[in-house]
């Protein structure tokens, strides 16, 4: 059955189907010798390329998922012109396919972050439509009254449309220092702490501690990650309605230093 390209080279791992997509615009992939172009679709068989590198398709892949909590300082990009660390320099290290993160956090945001070699499955996660659920915990600098708690779940302006929490939770603390579980649906740039100084009020603490069904682990270690089981990576092609491909592997950690293929 005849698939489109975008779609086949985002599950074989190559990278999400946003990012193969602009690869294509570019001029980057071409299918028998021609280059590409989007939303053409593939019949099995051809000679595809990349930058003029072949592409194995053929070959059934065995995807990777896991889960990583990222700690500050650290930049979602594979490069930084200025330097600066990269999450992608902590994950273990892969032989012919690449690790595509599910979503960013920014560089004083911490907490989890996933990552997967299934490119359909990234973009899936990350799709607008899927509304899959983000959980964050946030330490705010003073004591929100009621009304403002409520204002920020019924919604408010920002510069790009009006966004909302779905809940908002008081989790602890006093004066300067008031914690507050929340969650929403989208993945916006710096959304969440847009939200709160939308409303007055100052992030001095952002952590993610969920995105879908996993949940971050009280034992994950910041800069480390592990592989998610079995359930887990069952439970995330369930979120967005995805058929599971392969068995996840044993569930293994990795810290900093360590870096198996």
């Amino acid at each position: 059955m005849a698939e489109r390209i975008q779609k086949v080279l985002a599950a074989a791992g190559l990278g999400s189907r946003r990012q193969i997509e602009s690869w294509i615009k570019e001029g980057r992939i071409k299918v028998a010798g021609r280059v590409a172009t989007l939303g053409e679709k593939l019949e099995g068989g051809e000679r595809v390329t990349l930058n003029d590198k072949p592409i194995r398709l053929s070959q059934r892949k065995v995807y990777r998922h896991i889960v990583y909590n990222k700690p500050v300082g650290q930049i979602c990009t594979r490069d930084d012109p200025e330097g600066r660390p990269t999450v992608f320099e902590s994950l273990p290290r892969l032989s012919g396919s690449r690790w595509i993160a599910v979503g960013r956090l920014d560089l004083n945001t911490t907490g989890l972050l996933l990552f997967t070699t299934d490119g359909e499955l990234a973009n899936a996660l990350m799709h607008p439509s899927a509304e899959v659920e983000r959980r964050y915990a946030v330490r705010v600098f003073g004591e929100p009254a009621k009304e403002v708690l409520e204002k920020l779940k019924q919604g408010v302006i920002l510069e790009d449309g009006p966004a909302r929490f779905d809940t908002v939770e008081f989790a602890g603390g006093e004066g300067q220092n008031c914690w507050y579980r929340v969650s929403i649906r989208e993945g916006r740039n710096r959304e969440v702490r847009r939200l709160w100084e939308a409303v007055g009020l100052v992030v001095s603490r952002l952590i993610r501690i969920g995105y879908g069904p996993i949940d971050l682990d009280r034992s994950l270690r910041q800069g480390r990650c592990r592989d998610l089981d079995v359930a887990e990576v069952t439970a995330l092609y369930d979120a967005v309605k995805l058929k599971t491909p392969t068995q996840a592997r044993p569930r293994r950690r990795y810290g900093k230093g360590r870096r198996p293929r």
